[in-house]
């Protein structure tokens, strides 16, 4: 007996469910070595990681909140 499961992706489940990135993703995206995010991470001084599993994974929103925040000093002074 053959059981069906349904054909979808949990990525893939809704525009409304995040992206989740790895850690060399993030690092690439930001120009700085994985070593340098776990030491944010292990300083509470990086953007938000979540662990699933055993594997630690970003939100490319919560990475976005994160960067706009370091860059919020003016440059027209």
């Amino acid at each position: 007996m053959e059981t069906s499961l349904p054909n979808h992706s949990p990525r893939l489940a809704g525009a409304e469910r995040d992206q989740l990135a790895t850690p060399a993703d993030v690092a690439a995206h930001l120009g700085v070595p994985v070593k340098t995010l776990y030491q944010w991470k292990y300083r509470g001084i990086g953007p938000s990681v979540h662990k699933v599993g055993r594997h630690l994974r970003y939100r490319w929103r919560e990475v976005d909140a994160w960067l706009d925040a370091q860059t919020s000093y003016d440059l027209t002074a």
